[in-house]
């Protein structure tokens, strides 16, 4: 008899066992946050295309500008920048840009954690993203944790090659006329105290211009409205080559200026479409609009080239293409068509004006139009 109780007590529990844990809530398993291969590996593509736009692009773009006499001394400086900002990005300039602080700081300026990347490991995933992002497992304040879908390291190389080429833009307002020496220091400085907390500012989640609202999807502000107003105290307070006479000396090599604006666009695809952090539908559209801005301001100087001096010229179209790219680089990811089309034909006619009159009229002498462009 007992035996039987036994057996009807076993058939109740098997029976109704599925039943009870049916009923028992389950607790779905937290997601562990992957790097997305083709994210990362569109990343590492605008990476490299970044760094084609200061060695070789802007060094032969320049390069050929300048006489004959300077060009080893404006390579050397591209090169140089390229090896100098690399070095100052790990050891303390990404954690001043993209590191947090506390206190009245933290609006500012980032803080000591990342200097020589300390504690970010090759499994991290970025902690900056676009429209691309992932729960990273974490809970602060009971609010999910977001990471982006690209490594950590990634993001900091990307971001390495905007900090080598904003100081590497100046060398166009000053060229001819600074030692390689005082470049050099001035350069390094320059990253510390002005590159690193403006990009703070703009990027990172505490920056003031941030929290204010401030759009920048490639850096107009942080790259070349940062370089630009530099490059014109630089040359001002230089002076004047004591060989200029209120014109441009004629380039040395035309066909450099070409190849050089020709990287140079080539490398802005990673700029800007790289800068959506993703490979995506995002991407494509900054692609679509740097293109166009970049065509509309190239064929608007050629027209200007036409009207006021009789014909268009290479020098004159290159520098066009690139004005459009400097304008088009804060909006790319938030304009269309029609918007890239204006942006480039404004920004020929403004560029233009303020390389052909302003600047004879202030009698300032930005050697290659730094500041007039950017």
């Amino acid at each position: 008899m007992k035996k039987f109780y036994i057996t009807i007590f076993t058939l109740v529990v098997l029976i109704g066992f599925p039943a009870i844990a049916k009923a028992i809530p389950t607790i779905p398993p937290v997601p562990v946050p992957t790097v997305n291969a083709g994210d990362t590996a569109w990343m590492l593509v605008a990476t490299a295309l970044v760094m084609l736009m200061t060695i070789p692009g802007l060094a032969l773009f320049y390069g050929g500008l300048v006489r004959r006499k300077n060009i080893l001394n404006v390579l050397m400086q591209c090169f140089m920048i390229m090896a100098v900002i690399s070095i100052e990005w790990v050891v303390c300039g990404y954690s001043l840009a993209f590191g947090s602080s506390t206190g009245i700081l933290a609006p500012y300026i980032g803080g000591f954690h990342w200097f020589f990347l300390n504690g970010i490991h090759i499994s991290d995933l970025s902690p900056y993203f676009i429209s691309h992002s992932q729960p990273s497992g974490k809970i602060v304040n009971g609010v999910p944790v977001m990471v982006g879908t690209i490594p950590h390291i990634v993001f900091i190389l990307f971001q390495m090659m905007f900090a080598v080429i904003t100081p590497a833009l100046m060398i166009g307002a000053f060229a001819e006329r600074i030692k390689f020496k005082g470049f050099l220091i001035f350069s390094l400085l320059w990253a510390l105290f002005i590159y690193n907390p403006v990009a703070h500012w703009v990027w990172s989640a505490d920056g003031w211009l941030a929290k204010l609202g401030a759009l920048d999807f490639a850096g107009g502000t942080v790259v070349h409205i940062n370089a630009g107003i530099a490059a014109l105290v630089m040359a001002v307070m230089l002076g004047k080559r004591h060989d200029y006479k209120g014109h441009a000396f004629p380039p040395h090599n035309i066909p450099f200026v070409a190849i050089g604006a020709a990287l140079l666009w080539f490398g802005w695809f990673g700029f800007n479409a790289g800068s959506g952090l993703a490979a995506d539908g995002l991407a494509a559209s900054a692609f679509l609009v740097t293109q166009i801005a970049s065509a509309a301001a190239a064929l608007t100087w050629a027209v200007m080239d036409w009207i006021i001096g009789k014909k268009p010229t290479l020098v004159g179209v290159a520098t066009g293409a690139v004005a459009g790219l400097v304008a088009i680089t804060p909006a790319a990811g938030f304009v269309g068509l029609p918007g890239a089309l204006i942006i480039g034909v404004v920004v020929s006619l403004v560029c233009f004006v303020m390389v052909a009159y302003v600047k004879p009229k202030m009698g300032y002498d930005d050697t290659l139009d730094a500041f007039g462009v950017h």
